[in-house]
Order: C-alpha cells, then sequence, then structure tokens
C-alpha cells in the first residue's frame, strides 16, 4: 500500500486526477472503474479542466461504474447515472456508448450483465474509489463475507444517513442499491481511494491499520498489489 499525504481536499483531488490522467495517456483505450459520492468530484473537476484544455483525450477511454441505486431510473436527478453525466461524462469528449453505470431498474439479472460486461472489457485497468464511513466501498457494506461480483444489497442506516443530504428526507434515500462486488474491484490493475475530513479517520486507521476484515470491507485492499490512499491531513489523523 501506498500513501499520498495530502494537505486538504484540493491538494487529494489534483493527485488523484494526476494519477488517473496518466492512466489514460499510457493506455488511451483503458478502463477506468469510476465512483460517486462528494469525494472523487474534484478529482473530476481537473479532469474536466485538461480536458477542456486539450490536455487529456478521453474518446476511447471505457468506463464502469461502481454501483447504483436500486428502483432510479437514469434520469432520476440523485441517480449515480445522473451523478456521473452531471458530474463527468457531459463535460469530456468521451463516447456516451462507452459509459456504463449498474441498472437500478433491470432486476438481478444486472448482476450478471454487469459482471460479464467487465469480464468482456479484460477487467478494470484503475478503479477509483470513496471510502463509507463505515468501511465500505463502492456499497459492499460490512457484513460477515467478502461478496464477490456485483450483488444487491441491503444499505445500512450509517449509509442511509450518510447519503440523506442529497435528498429532501431520510425516507427517500432508498433502501437497496446494486454494486460491483470485492472481486472485481480487487481485480482490477491499480486501485486509487481519495479520502478526505476528519469523518474519515477513523474508516482509514480501521480499514488499513487493523484485521482483514468483511466487518470493514476496505481492509480487503491490503491484500492489493497495487493500491493508493490519497488522503488529506484531516483523514490521516488517527495515523
Amino acid at each position: 500500500m501506498r500513501i499520498i499525504r495530502t494537505k486538504d481536499y484540493d491538494a487529494m483531488s489534483a493527485a488523484a486526477a494526476r494519477l488517473i490522467a496518466a492512466q489514460i495517456t499510457l493506455k488511451p483505450n483503458c478502463v477506468l472503474g469510476l465512483a460517486t459520492g462528494s469525494s472523487p468530484v474534484g478529482a473530476y473537476q481537473n479532469l474536466i479542466a485538461w480536458n477542456k484544455a486539450g490536455e487529456l483525450d478521453f474518446s476511447q477511454v471505457r468506463s464502469v461504474n461502481l454501483d447504483e441505486y436500486a428502483g432510479l431510473t437514469p434520469d432520476h436527478d440523485q441517480s449515480y447515472a445522473y451523478f456521473m453525466r452531471h458530474n463527468l461524462f457531459d463535460h469530456v469528449n468521451i463516447d456516451q456508448k462507452n459509459t456504463n453505470v449498474p441498472s437500478g431498474v433491470n432486476g438481478d439479472g444486472e448482476c450478471e450483465r454487469y459482471d460479464k460486461l467487465i469480464a468482456d472489457f479484460g477487467g478494470i485497468d484503475l478503479q477509483l474509489l470513496g471510502l463509507g464511513v463505515n468501511g465500505h466501498i463502492g456499497f459492499n457494506e460490512p457484513d460477515d463475507h467478502f461478496s464477490l461480483g456485483t450483488h444487491k444489497v441491503t444499505l445500512t442506516e450509517s449509509t442511509r444517513e450518510a447519503n440523506k443530504r442529497f435528498f429532501t428526507s431520510i425516507d427517500e434515500v432508498p433502501t437497496h442499491a446494486y454494486t460491483m462486488g470485492v472481486r472485481d474491484i480487487l481485480q482490477a490493475r491499480r486501485v486509487v481511494m481519495v479520502a478526505s475530513g476528519a469523518n474519515k479517520a477513523q474508516a482509514i486507521k480501521d480499514a488499513f491499520f487493523g484485521p482483514v476484515t468483511p466487518q470493514v470491507p476496505a481492509s480487503i485492499l491490503q491484500y492489493h498489489p497495487d493500491f493508493i490512499l490519497v488522503a488529506d491531513e484531516e483523514a490521516l489523523s488517527l495515523i
């Protein structure tokens, strides 16, 4: 594991964006695994700026997103498909046909379809992750085992509480989601995690300086051969 310590969120975002840009430059038709939430937004803003400046080309990039809320259509303004269009895809020269987000409305057959899609791409070159306050990655929540493939998960109350700020009330936050499994994340050739703020400090300590356990899903990344944690000083304050 490699840790890149940065001063603040902006510096964290720039450092993560440089890693992603390097991947695209080295392999223009790479497969990027992408994440949603507030943590990666700054990195996406950097990538957009470099693309608009002609310094970065997304035309051959293929993407697969980690997860999607069950029951939300792609045009719902809180769906992750909408989030990705609003925060990245609509602002760079990526072919929209090459962008992939799990469907929240296709039913359980979506899990098998999504796993096959990733396999047909030859796996993921670089997977971007955030970190939940309970140690989740994607929507792989604390459990008594590690889930392998794409699956439907019941969201914990802490995750729903963390995400309610995006909805009118907690009652509107979906109770389930579809998420890429730990296997596909671990099989990515490189994994980059972004974490910012004091509220992530305990999760970082538990995930990367404690035992590997499905109760802290991110801890499995201790086994990854090319894992980079990009975090600011507050997020690293307990280590």
